[in-house]
């Protein structure tokens, strides 16, 4: 019986810039993401059916049914059926895109499961990723973007991909475990039609040079949620306290915020003091990058 496992990191945006908005409703953006060592996982087996089992320490609450975006990504390439078991590691609707992240690895994953092998995973996802872009956008404006887990620049409502070299950044990641809704967040907009990043991005020669560059940029949607929901002001206030940390920032509409430092040794000090002061939030230490081939599917 074939067992694929897949990885499903975080996405993080480190600048999300609200550009304008569509008749039918959709936000246009001009976001840099990047992707996270820490995730959920996925494994898929061979079945007669469809299935999703949901597990892990942040399992409470999560669907197994049609409201799972991971289930309804796999039904896009479902052959034969399969079983799959989700383990939730990231805090649901916390803004790193934990659903489309989900969805997108199970997408991954039901590929490599009808190819039934891995050296056609690349070949293959690129001839589905044309196919199902429509439908993954449907899913959620994130999934596209985390199909392919790198760097990348995100305009349009998502859609418009191109990939970015970065350095490889050490952060902090702090939820408080507190709701944020993201229509509510959206709403709370003072403006809809702000700046894009610039048209050029620089060429950036370590890690230092992207934190400095990052401080002129923005979160649009900062300022709404901290409306909606001021405690994460507490967040941003307690991570750009942390002793070598370069920049504080909210991810997508929240309310997970990250914390960027100076070393890696910087950062894991800061987590390590963040989670036994804060025991009552979700705190993970982590590295920023290119997460593509820590998220290729395998087989077992």
């Amino acid at each position: 019986m074939t067992t694929v496992n897949v990885f499903a990191p975080a996405k993080i945006n480190l600048t999300l810039h609200v550009t304008g908005q569509r008749d039918d409703g959709y936000h246009l953006l001009d976001s840099l993401v990047t992707f996270a060592s820490v995730g959920d996982r996925l494994s898929i087996v061979s079945g007669n059916a469809l299935s999703l089992t949901v597990e892990g320490p942040e399992a409470a609450g999560v669907p197994a049914d049609f409201d799972n975006l991971a289930l309804r990504a796999a039904s896009l390439i479902q052959e034969d059926g399969a079983a799959l078991v989700l383990e939730k590691h990231l805090p649901a609707a916390s803004g790193i895109g934990g659903g489309s992240a989900d969805a997108a690895a199970a997408w991954r994953g039901m590929i490599c499961l009808n190819d039934k092998a891995f050296d056609t995973f690349a070949q293959a996802s690129d001839a589905h990723f044309k196919t199902h872009l429509e439908a993954l956008t449907r899913l959620g404006a994130d999934v596209p973007m985390c199909i392919a887990c790198k760097p990348m620049r995100a305009r349009g409502v998502g859609d418009l991909l191109e990939v970015v070299p970065l350095p490889t950044l050490y952060a902090v990641l702090v939820n408080p475990r507190l709701p944020v809704s993201t229509p509510s967040v959206f709403k709370a907009l003072s403006s809809k039609t702000n700046p894009p990043m610039p048209d050029r991005l620089p060429a950036f020669a370590d890690a230092a040079a992207l934190i400095d560059w990052l401080g002129g940029m923005r979160n649009d949607l900062e300022p709404a949620a901290l409306a909606v929901q001021p405690a994460i002001a507490d967040v941003l206030d307690v991570l750009a306290d942390q002793k070598g940390c370069g920049l504080a920032r909210m991810s997508g509409s929240g309310a997970t915020c990250f914390g960027v430092f100076d070393t890696e040794a910087s950062a894991k000090d800061a987590a390590r003091k963040l989670y036994h002061a804060h025991p009552d939030w979700w705190v993970a230490g982590c590295v920023l990058g290119d997460q593509f081939n820590a998220a290729l599917p395998k087989i077992s």
